[in-house]
């Protein structure tokens, strides 16, 4: 074999084996680092709230907002790696960005967010995707910024989304990330616990799926009953609806449970599911995305409703990130909103942001517990 072409098979195997290395490593910390955490941890509340009321009253209006910020990031024009969508035509169109693209970005999104719930004067917060320490979000503190916008009520913070170094997409990494669900409470609340839900734990999916949850908080009522408030984050990229499945037939079963035990109980957040027929409500030049899938009301427990927005018409809840928002262009469906039991007097309003600081619009939930 003449000399040159030794060098060079020598040189290609050097590659190919520093490749292997490098990506068996890689794949090794992931693997060592990765962990779930377990059902049913007790999550510590902090601060009290101002009023120091410690029970909902039956036959009072209260008022509760949800709303995932997207860990500050998503300005209208923004798209996300792991978004994919069709244009009419068929074009297939995908996302771009892991992170945000500043530091600056995410403070001016996460104080939009804080200013549009404030004008929402809530009694109760439902907050999901919060990072308090993330590379995607350039380490802004965001958990920090809500409880200090809102001194005067109590906070319970359950993690959702607990990440070594993703290195994906290779030009804007993810990187590390710690966010989870912020629960904020003008009621101080009894006790919080964080339920975990099953999800693809398969290689590689398990890396990039958050540590999925619900966040039960309890509050006691002044006729001897709790109010059964839980903030919700279900899986997005879930091929075939699988994990959703199970994670709602989980929900189901344990909202029956409260329900049969004469407690009040309205679930909260991002469903990542189409709620109250919106799957093809809103004008668009985009397929249905392959991520959207349709809620069943049939699933729901007996005694258990979707309160459908009264302005659902006009206003969704959540844009598609594939391509930056453009309205009547982009996919906008809602998948945010409030399941309440029948003992739960309510109505609902999808908040109008025009998708200014989030990919999600915040949903407000007027309410009343029936005695």
């Amino acid at each position: 074999m003449p000399g040159p072409v030794k060098v060079l098979l020598k040189a290609v195997a050097i590659v190919v084996a520093t490749v292997v290395i490098v990506v068996g490593g890689y794949v090794a910390y992931l693997e060592t680092t990765y962990s779930r955490i377990e059902d049913g941890v007790a999550v510590e509340c902090e601060g009290a709230s101002s009023t120091g009321a410690t029970q909902v009253e039956p036959g009072r209006t209260y008022t509760v907002a949800t709303y995932n910020i997207g860990f500050g990031a998503y300005t209208p024009d923004y798209t996300f790696f792991m978004d994919t969508g069709v244009m009419a035509d068929g074009t297939p169109m995908r996302g771009e960005h892991g992170t945000a693209v500043s530091e600056e970005s995410v403070l001016a999104c996460t104080n939009g967010a804080i200013a549009t719930l404030q004008g929402l004067d809530p009694d109760f917060c439902l907050l999901q995707e919060v990072d308090d320490d993330s590379d995607r979000s350039y380490h802004v503190n965001q958990r920090a910024m809500l409880e200090e916008a809102f001194p005067g009520m109590q906070a319970a913070f359950a993690s959702n989304f607990h990440s070594a170094f993703l290195a994906y997409p290779f030009s804007d990494p993810h990187g590390r990330v710690s966010a989870g669900l912020l629960t904020l409470s003008g009621v101080d609340q009894a006790s919080v616990v964080r339920r975990s839900y099953p999800i693809d734990e398969s290689f590689p999916w398990k890396y990039f799926d958050l540590d999925r949850c619900f966040c039960v908080s309890r509050i006691p009522t002044s006729n001897g009953h709790e109010l059964v408030l839980i903030n919700n984050h279900m899986s997005a990229y879930d091929a075939g609806g699988v994990f959703r499945a199970k994670q709602l037939e989980l929900l189901c079963g344990f909202m029956a449970d409260e329900r049969a035990a004469g407690n009040y109980v309205i679930v909260g957040g991002d469903w990542n599911h189409a709620l109250a027929g919106s799957v093809e409500l809103y004008e668009s030049q985009q397929l249905v995305p392959d991520w959207v899938a349709t809620f069943d009301d049939d699933l729901l427990p007996a005694g258990f409703s979707v309160v459908a927005a009264e302005n659902l018409a006009d206003v969704p809840s959540c844009r598609g990130d594939d391509i930056p928002y453009e309205p009547g262009v982009t996919y906008t469906v809602t998948v945010d909103g409030f399941v309440v039991s029948d003992n739960v007097r309510a109505t609902a309003t999808n908040v109008d942001t025009g998708f200014a600081y989030s990919d999600h619009n915040p949903v407000a939930l007027s309410f009343e517990l029936l005695d």
